[in-house]
This record gives structure tokens, sequence and C-alpha cells, in this order.
């Protein structure tokens, strides 16, 4: 799968959106850059339908505080 790389200005940092070299298991996935702050989105489905009273949705957000440098348990 070949790469994408689509840059704009917005503000006074670009927003970088770039495609095909992580998570190549999903669907679908998109590192998105702006200044400091990179975040990765993945999407997957099925591709056969199914029959289901609802839309089965799921978001999984975990921040991390040892990015920060807080080792939860660690020194002091």
């Amino acid at each position: 799968m070949p790469t994408t790389r689509v840059s704009t200005p917005i503000g006074k940092d670009d927003l970088i959106l770039e495609s095909g070299h992580l998570a190549k298991q999903a669907g679908g996935s998109v590192l998105v850059t702006q200044g400091g702050t990179v975040v990765l989105v993945a999407a997957t489905g099925n591709l056969t339908p199914t029959q289901a009273d609802f839309f089965p949705l799921m978001c999984d957000y975990r921040e991390r505080t040892y990015a920060a440098g807080k080792v939860p348990g660690g020194f002091f």
C-alpha cells in the first residue's frame, strides 16, 4: 500500500494527514499531526451485512500519564 501525505497550513501550524504506513491490519488508518500533537485514527468494518436493531459503535480513549513523566507507583 502506498503512503499518502497531505499537508495544509491551519493557524500557525501545519495540519499533516498521513495514511498507509501504520495500522496495516485495520481497514483504514490516518496519522494526524498538528504542532506537537499526534493522533492515530484507525477504523475497521465487516463486509457482510448483519441484522441488528442498533448501530454498534465503540470509542476507546486512553490517556497515558507516563507520557508526561508521571509513572504510577514510581519513584518520587
